[in-house]
């Protein structure tokens, strides 16, 4: 993979009620973005974003997962985050270093508790939002109702870019009112036949393309005025105005999506690749101190460890966004929390378990590295002379509280060292016994308070 620059980089979240297919999705991106070369499933525990073991054996996600691909000369960094509210410090990790969030509905059943919950943490950080309707096939699909609940939620923010012929296990095109084409798949999904609109449905597919390019008008004043002259606007000019209207959150596409057959997967990745917001033009990332960081890739170089995992036959891998400037493999840096310096002696970009070296990455973009000695979650990591210390992330208070407390004397020791190592704890909150371990948030209590 080439290196990309800030401008042609995309940070997704993905986002979703459990079962509404998020890793179902991420394996046909994959699969269409030539990263694997047979897609996975659920039922197999063949996964690439669901790997580890915990998570075969549950059948869903339990941690977030960096997922990685190249679309249309676009380097697109999504992540995967559980659905189950138990696990919702996954979702908050992952918007607070992503741009914009694809929030699935599952065709079954609509808006669910889950889906307005992780719509509220994309209002909380102000993320742009994509619905993408998804499990179309499924014999008791239901995409008119599945719309009128997004209506009924978020308003008239919610503007179709496409609609379904049919749904149920018939489901094999949809019309695209952006494009105002029809797109049919075979049985195998894929590529698809990109046809003209049948006369049967061209009156509402004009209909709901009148109500879209009205609507990507309204955010820009230039596009108004060659509307209100005109009475349309090019594709183009489209995007532009679709993509200014998502980035103040007043618009939120709809996508129409089986990702369980690979179809409508290309068209979505597509979108997100051209009108998605890019790194360079989100808002900036604050320190500590209130000042705001571009991702100028001539500035200081400054990464933040947003992830910790420990995995087989590897051990630690810490998850990082470059802040700023440019990093390269055998970079030291200096850790701004800890005081103490670490060496970049490897560098990758990732799709879960596969993982790719790298020898540079840009402001904006998301890497992985192994091995450094004193570095932890939330930690700021910076070039010499630079003094970016960026802020924590914020999570939910935790549901449960537990104390932990060795048997013995002799188990302090041993117990400390096991806690170091799996729980990152954030500085200057020692005193409270605060801690993450992994991508799950706990927070102790005193032993005469636990439960």
């Amino acid at each position: 993979m080439r290196v990309y620059q800030s401008n042609e980089i995309k940070n997704i979240s993905i986002l979703g009620s459990s079962g509404s297919g998020k890793t179902t999705l991420v394996e046909a991106m994959l699969y269409e973005s030539g990263i694997i070369k047979r897609r996975g499933s659920i039922g197999g525990q063949n996964t690439v974003s669901d790997y580890f073991p915990v998570e075969k054996e549950y059948g869903y996600s339990v941690f977030s997962t960096v997922i990685q691909t190249e679309w249309l000369d676009k380097k697109l960094n999504f992540i995967d985050c559980p659905g189950s509210d138990d696990f919702i410090g996954g979702a908050v990790t992952s918007l607070n270093v992503t741009d914009t969030a694809l929030l699935l509905v599952n065709a079954q059943y609509g808006v669910e508790v889950g889906t307005n919950n992780h719509f509220r943490y994309t209002e909380r950080f102000n993320k742009p939002v994509i619905f993408i309707v998804n499990q179309l096939d499924h014999e008791k699909a239901d995409f008119d109702r599945s719309m009128e609940q997004l209506k009924e939620n978020y308003g008239s923010k919610v503007v179709q870019i496409q609609y379904p012929i049919s749904v149920g296990p018939q489901f094999n095109a949809v019309v695209d009112v952006l494009k105002m084409k029809m797109y049919r798949w075979k049985p195998e999904g894929g590529v698809p036949e990109v046809l003209d609109i049948p006369d049967t449905e061209i009156n509402k597919a004009q209909d709901l393309h009148n109500a879209l390019v009205e609507a990507a008008a309204e955010h820009d004043e230039a596009l108004m005025e060659k509307f209100f002259d005109q009475g349309s606007l090019s594709e183009e000019e489209m995007r532009i105005g679709i993509r200014k209207g998502m980035l103040h959150r007043d618009m939120f596409p709809v996508f129409c999506v089986s990702a369980g057959k690979d179809m409508c997967v290309r068209r979505m990745m597509e979108f997100v690749g051209n009108v998605s917001p890019s790194v360079n033009v989100t808002e900036k990332p604050q320190t500590k101190d209130g000042k705001e960081i571009a991702p100028d890739v001539n500035g200081p170089a400054s990464i933040y460890v947003f992830k910790t995992s420990v995995e087989p036959h590897i051990g630690e891998v810490s998850y990082f966004k470059v802040m700023s400037g440019k990093i390269n493999e055998g970079d030291d840096l200096v850790n701004i929390n800890r005081g103490s310096k670490e060496r970049l002696s490897q560098l990758f970009y990732v799709a879960g378990q596969i993982r790719n070296k790298v020898e540079q990455l840009v402001a904006g973009d998301i890497g992985a590295t192994v091995k450094l000695k004193d570095t932890r979650t939330g930690n700021t990591l910076n070039a010499k002379g630079c003094e970016y210390d960026f802020r924590e992330i914020k999570y939910p208070e935790p549901k449960y509280r537990r104390a932990i407390k060795a048997v013995s004397e002799a188990d302090e020791e041993k117990l400390s060292e096991v806690y170091q190592k799996y729980c990152i704890i954030p500085p200057g909150e020692q005193g409270l016994n605060v801690c993450f371990c992994r991508d799950i948030y706990i927070k102790n209590v005193a032993p005469t308070q636990a439960e």
